[in-house]
């Protein structure tokens, strides 16, 4: 008897970039806590989500491996403007 996965079962390859995409979005919306300004904090939060909205539907795992790159690099960035900005 063989047992056979369902076909929307992701990889995991897949599964491990979704992992680091999700620890990235919240590594940053942590960071962005610690803006002193509100009204700067929530901007970021909210481009911060945006961003992340926009590409959930990626499918391609180049392309989510360029993401990941691309935010950690703006990751990066922003904690330095946090530095700066305490």
């Amino acid at each position: 008897m063989s047992r056979r996965l369902p076909k929307n079962v992701m990889s995991l390859e897949r599964f491990m970039l979704r992992t680091e995409v999700l620890k990235l979005y919240k590594q940053m919306l942590r960071l962005v806590r610690k803006i002193p300004d509100q009204s700067q904090r929530q901007q970021l939060q909210n481009f911060i989500r945006q961003d992340f909205e926009l590409n959930k539907n990626l499918e391609d795992e180049q392309a989510i491996r360029m993401n990941v790159m691309r935010g950690k690099n703006s990751m990066k960035e922003l904690e330095r403007t946090v530095h700066i900005a305490q």
